[in-house]
């Protein structure tokens, strides 16, 4: 059987590759006549404008695989069709799931792969894009330190703290005018106002720093204070990048969060550590993104299992009936996907169903139609 799998494996990865290379072309073009103006504007050269797209990548490629898979899958389950190659292997004893095992394992292989991609390479893609123009975009200006957050506010109910700063800039983990409540320190209204901070050797380091308290003196409650040229504190558990998660999720809108996560799995996981009380419209929509972020790479897996019963039956019928009927019920796919997000979001629907709803339903129909393909 390693033979069969190999030589239906080269069958698809043949038109795979061919569709991949297209769609990026077309992606990448596309993409392009809409950013022309601002790489214009930025002062960004060709070679800067290369790592731009290279950076995006994995952005584009979460949407062009499914797509790519299901054209590639179409054309070579009706070659194959068409040329009655599934009759003999048939014919040969081989059952009909056991012919269907490479692709439904590329399938497979391909949503974890996808997965995977989204949750490294992915997680940063935007931000790392976003951050390359802006970085052209102010060169030459007087901004030293582009990127500042004004009135950032943190409250890490976990650990008992609430950061108010002035300014903080999320790419150096910069802050100006901290101020720490310690909501459990073992002083009273214990809180540390500093003129600035910064992340050194994974320790937050105060500069010019005033812890403020009080004590009882009879009835009497006495303000003390002890300043601090440099005052570390390894004690706490925020980092720059719960800062960042905390910023990219409190900027982030119900529409931006329906339409693409933004935010990997460990950030959501992360930030609803730090919180122990979230709102019920921020709840549902990190619930949706976090079932969502997982549901969408196997959508590499549903359009397999669309693909294979009108593709492989379309050869002996109409070749262009099976290929147009699974294209169809694919479009209705993605467009339940994005309304199940969008639904989810807006806490219409359970985060879980919202996510694997289209992917239980169509993934699920097209095993019947497998069923019954002869």
């Amino acid at each position: 059987m390693r033979l069969l799998d190999r030589y239906l494996t080269r069958e698809l990865f043949i038109p795979l590759g061919y569709c991949l290379v297209g769609f990026l072309i077309f992606w990448i073009s596309f993409d392009w006549l809409a950013m022309a103006e601002d790489f214009r504007d930025s002062g960004m050269p060709l070679s800067a404008c290369l790592r731009y797209y290279g950076i995006k990548l994995p952005e584009f490629l979460g949407t062009i695989l499914p797509i790519a898979l299901l054209l590639a899958l179409l054309y070579t389950l009706t070659d194959l069709s068409r040329h009655h190659e599934y009759v003999a292997i048939r014919a040969a004893g081989v059952s009909w799931w056991r012919l269907c095992a490479p692709y439904l394992f590329w399938g497979f292989a391909f949503s974890i792969l996808l997965l995977c991609l989204n949750e490294t390479w992915g997680a940063k893609s935007a931000e790392a894009s976003h951050a390359l123009l802006r970085g052209f975009g102010q060169e030459g200006t007087n901004q030293s330190n582009p990127g500042w957050q004004e009135q950032v506010f943190f409250h890490n109910h976990r650990d008992g703290r609430k950061w108010f700063i002035k300014r903080y800039n999320p790419q150096t983990g910069e802050m100006i005018s901290p101020w720490v409540v310690l909501e459990r320190s073992e002083l009273n209204e214990h809180r540390i106002e500093a003129a600035s901070a910064k992340w050194e050797e994974g320790v937050w380091t105060f500069l010019d720093a005033n812890e403020i308290y009080t004590t009882k003196a009879g009835e009497v409650l006495m303000p003390q204070t002890r300043h601090h040229d440099r005052l570390t504190q390894p004690s706490f558990t925020e980092t720059p990048q719960a800062f960042k998660t905390e910023l990219k999720i409190n900027n982030m809108s119900s529409v931006r969060m329906a339409k693409e996560a933004q935010i990997s799995l460990r950030e959501i996981l992360a930030y609803q550590s730090f919180h122990a009380a979230i709102p019920a419209e921020m709840n549902a929509r990190l619930n949706t993104q976090f079932h969502g972020r997982i549901a969408w790479p196997f959508t590499c897996l549903v359009v397999v299992l669309i693909a294979i019963p009108f593709g492989a039956s379309s050869g002996r019928k109409n070749v262009f009936a099976g290929v147009a009927s699974s294209i169809f019920l694919c479009f209705g796919y993605f467009i339940l996907l994005r309304l199940g997000l969008a639904l989810g979001t807006r806490g219409t629907l359970p985060p879980f169903m919202a996510a694997w709803l289209p992917n239980l339903v169509f993934g699920g129909s097209s095993i019947l139609f497998i069923r019954k393909t002869r």
